[in-house]
C-alpha cells in the first residue's frame, strides 16, 4: 500500500502586540468556530506566510531591513499583514517617519485577507513603510507530526502603536481584546477560554514580565530555541532549554 505523502511544514508568522495602559496587556483574538487551526481559540494574530509577502517590490516599502535575522524579512511582513487583516494594526511608518496613526477600513481589510487587494498595495496606496524594526524575535514553534497540520511559527513581540484602534476581522477573528498574560492564563485554566498549548506557553513566558519593555528587552536577551514537541509516552514534551521550564503536555489536553 502506498503511504501517504507527509504534510508541507508552511512558515507561519504570528505577533504579541503589547502596551502598558492602563495596564500590561497583550492583544489576543478569538479565532472563528468554523475555521480549520485552532477553531475557538484565543490567540495571538497571526497566519501562514503569503506568496505576496515575498514581492521584491517591499524593499521601497519597508524600513528596517537591518533587524532582520534568520527569521527573513517576509515572516516579518506575513506577522505585520495578519495583524493588519485580523485587529486592524498596522505596524508602519509614514513619509516623515512617524508611526502610523491611522484607522484601517475594513472592506479593504477582508480584501486583503481574501487575496482580493495586495497588502502591498495598500501600503503603497497610504504613503507608508512597513516598519520591521519593531518586531522582535519571541519564539519559534514547529508543529508536532501527529498534528494534521502543520506549521513553522515564528512569534514575534512589539509595542502596540496606541493612536490605532484594534477591531476585529469578524471572519477568521470574531473577537479582539486586551488581556494581561496572568489573566489569559487563569480563564484557560478555568475552562472560560480555549487556549492551544504553544500560545500558553508563551503566555507563561510572557507573563514573566512587568511591562513591555521588559518583555521585549528579555526576548531579544533570550537564546532561540526551536520547539519541536515531540510524544513521550501520552504526554508532549519540549526542550527543556527553550526557556518555558521542564514542561510535559499530557495529549489528552490537545
Amino acid at each position: 500500500m502506498t503511504e501517504r505523502p507527509a504534510d508541507p511544514i508552511r512558515p507561519a508568522a504570528t505577533i504579541l502586540l503589547l502596551r502598558d495602559e492602563p495596564s500590561f496587556e497583550v492583544l489576543m483574538v478569538k479565532r472563528h468556530h468554523q475555521i480549520d487551526f485552532a477553531a475557538g481559540a484565543l490567540v495571538f494574530p497571526g497566519g501562514k506566510s503569503h506568496a505576496g509577502d515575498h514581492d521584491p517590490a517591499w524593499i521601497d516599502h519597508a524600513t528596517g531591513w537591518e533587524s532582520v535575522e534568520a527569521d527573513g524579512a517576509p515572516l516579518r511582513i506575513a506577522a505585520i499583514r495578519e495583524a493588519y487583516e485580523e485587529a486592524g494594526v498596522l505596524l508602519a511608518r509614514d513619509a516623515a517617519g512617524e508611526v502610523y496613526a491611522g484607522e484601517a477600513a475594513i472592506d479593504v481589510r477582508a480584501a486583503v485577507a481574501e487575496d482580493r487587494l495586495p497588502f502591498l498595495d495598500v501600503v503603497r496606496e497610504l504613503g507608508l513603510k512597513l516598519d520591521l524594526s519593531a518586531l522582535t524575535v519571541f519564539a519559534r514553534w514547529i508543529t508536532p507530526p501527529l498534528m494534521a497540520k502543520r506549521f513553522d511559527t515564528w512569534f514575534y513581540v512589539a509595542h502596540a502603536p496606541l493612536a490605532q484602534l484594534a477591531i476585529c476581522d469578524g471572519h477568521e477573528a470574531v473577537d479582539a481584546e486586551w488581556i494581561a498574560p496572568g489573566e489569559a492564563l487563569a480563564l484557560a485554566e478555568a475552562g472560560e477560554r480555549k487556549v492551544i498549548f504553544p500560545t500558553r506557553m508563551n503566555l507563561q513566558l510572557l507573563a514573566e514580565s512587568a511591562d513591555a519593555a521588559t518583555a521585549i528587552g528579555a526576548a531579544r536577551a533570550r537564546p532561540l530555541v526551536t520547539v519541536e514537541p515531540w510524544v513521550d509516552g501520552a504526554s508532549l514534551r519540549i526542550q527543556a532549554d527553550a526557556g518555558y521550564g521542564d514542561v510535559v503536555e499530557p495529549l489528552t489536553a490537545l
